[in-house]
């Protein structure tokens, strides 16, 4: 059979090309969710897939790489495209590819977002529209060689949804041997399986990258689960848990392998992984049951010696644990500083001197609250606003009194900070909420019942974080500017910030106070209060050079 190959005119669907002029592209969907399986894997608009099917998809191409090794071939995915009238050509969208490690490639290049014609493929439109497995030889001109295509139909709840295609040249099949058939033998009743709809289980847990693959090794089991075939590498495998003996015929159970992995998978009729460890070696298995009529006929079994992979992540565990006993350790040695410095500061009988002590034990105690909440995670990275909850209850226990109450809020998320901006960050904002207590509510300001509030805004984005510090206080006017008249306290905000490459600025808080309103129009006293507008880059770069707007603007 002689026919055409790739469609080189096609472009991306939806427009209207692939020889059809006149074809009309439906809709786009622009209301796309994780769940889309062809938005996600393809990066294409294709004809939207019903959920559940699309669900099934995703299981189907997270286990799919097997089924490329056993057939020593590329799969191709295809979904049928929409057709106006009975007349108009059948095409399929190639939505996704895998390459098998068993063999070579077909396809040099990537083939997703092709389309073919019924003509081009007439296997995948034979599969598609009988729902029958179809295995047949075309040449390829564009290839300039025979290929053989095997059409699988892709079943869920009795409803062909997709095709997969296995297409390998002829030219470089493989001489058949004993592991030559045994993978075509599982890759042909793994088909049936897909055709079913029996693969991929619906309930079956996707394992995570670094399982096992068929280069790995591969145990065959009959159907009473005694092994009927083993690859080298998965002898291999077994040798380096210390199996020995002879292993055709026997259960992984009766062979010494602790493991009820393929008792399980039997029984259950569902996939079933598990790690068994022996002497520093740790091999993972997943046994795949073959289904036959509904009923487990044999055992696929896939094997992995992970051992290295078990070893990093031990040093992994290892080296986090100690960074975080390093900041566990920092934190108690600025509390003992933070301690010697409150009992240095009971001595003292000058107001100046005592003064200077507490502000350096809150200086301190801002510092060691980063570095205890870097002693509970993981990284070197924190949420900054976990660390400003307990920096605002500081403020509140040690520098308002009962007859000065405030009120704060926090508003936004920081998202996560690098622990040496974090760190900064918390001095500065120790530092202006001491300097709000201290200066923005004066003696007589306040009436009686009236709650002084202050606002922290949040905001990350474009690779800066912005925070804003907002007091309803007097405000700055003359003296009171703290840009005139830089504290000790202003002086390590601006030198921090300038640390971290970022910018500060003071603002009245109420702009028509600021101008000379003093009553709002129900007759409220208003006070311009204080804006403090930090901007930190948490991404270094050109990226970080312009900070977000705020929600409200």
């Amino acid at each position: 059979m002689s026919t055409g190959e790739f469609d080189n005119s096609a472009t991306r669907y939806p427009e209207p090309t692939y020889g059809h002029p006149d074809y009309d592209a439906p809709d786009v969907i622009d209301d796309l969710d994780d769940g889309d399986f062809t938005a996600e894997h393809v990066g294409l608009i294709v004809p939207p897939v019903e959920i559940e099917a699309s669900r099934h998809l995703h299981r189907l191409v997270a286990g799919w790489g097997m089924l490329s090794d056993l057939s020593f071939s590329d799969l191709l995915l295809y979904v049928p495209l929409p057709v106006q009238s009975e007349a108009e050509e059948k095409r399929f969208l190639v939505v996704n590819q895998m390459r098998p490690n068993t063999g070579p490639t077909l396809f040099l290049d990537d083939v997703v977002g092709r389309t073919m014609s019924a003509a081009q493929r007439p296997a995948v439109a034979t599969a598609a529209s009988s729902g029958e497995i179809v295995d047949t030889v075309i040449d390829s001109v564009w290839l300039g060689e025979r290929i053989r295509v095997t059409a699988i139909p892709v079943r869920f709840h009795d409803q062909v949804v997709a095709v997969v295609a296995s297409e390998s040249a002829l030219s470089t099949t493989r001489q058949p041997g004993v592991l030559e058939e045994v993978y075509l033998e599982a890759f042909g009743r793994l088909a049936k399986m897909v055709s079913a709809g029996q693969f991929p289980f619906e309930d079956e847990e996707v394992l995570a990258a670094g399982g096992p693959r068929v280069g790995d090794g591969v145990i065959l089991l009959d159907q009473l689960g005694k092994v009927a075939f083993t690859s080298p590498n998965a002898i291999s495998a077994l040798r380096r848990l210390r199996i020995s003996g002879r292993i055709q015929g026997a259960s992984l159970t009766e062979l010494g392998v602790e493991t009820d992995t393929t008792y399980r998978a039997f029984f259950t009729a569902r996939p079933a992984a598990e790690e068994v460890e022996r002497n520093e070696v740790c091999v993972v298995i997943w046994c795949i049951p073959l289904l036959h009529a509904g009923r487990v006929d044999g055992g696929l079994v896939l094997l992995r010696d992970i051992s290295e992979l078990k070893m990093r992540d031990r040093l992994l565990i290892s080296k986090d644990a100690t960074i975080r006993e390093i900041h566990h350790r920092v934190k108690n040695n600025l509390q003992t500083i933070s301690s010697l410095l409150r009992l240095q500061g009971r001595r003292l009988t000058e107001p100046s001197a005592k003064a200077a002590i507490e502000e350096s034990v809150r200086r301190i105690r801002s510092i060691a609250l980063v570095h205890e909440i870097l002693s509970r995670e993981d990284g070197d990275e924190v949420n900054f606003s976990e660390i400003l909850r307990p920096l605002v209850r500081m403020v509140e226990e040690g520098l308002t009194s009962p007859d000065r109450p405030l009120s704060f809020e926090m508003i936004g998320e920081s998202g996560n900070l690098p622990s040496p901006t974090a760190t900064s960050l918390a001095v500065v904002l120790t530092e202006l909420l001491q300097n709000i207590v201290d200066h923005a509510y004066p003696p007589g300001l306040l009436m009686s019942e009236e709650l002084p509030k202050v606002r922290i805004e949040m905001l990350q984005g474009a690779g800066v974080l912005r925070v804003d510090v907002i007091d309803d206080g007097v405000g700055m006017s003359g003296e009171a500017d703290p840009e005139r008249r830089p504290s000790l306290g202003l002086s390590i905000v601006t030198g921090l910030v300038s640390e971290l490459e970022g910018k500060i600025s003071f603002a009245p808080a109420d702009e028509q106070a600021a101008a000379g309103e003093t009553r709002t129009a129900t007759g409220h006293l208003r006070r311009s209060g204080t804006r403090v507008s930090l901007t930190v880059p948490v991404v270094r770069g050109p990226i970080a050079t312009q900070p977000p707007q705020r929600e409200a603007e």
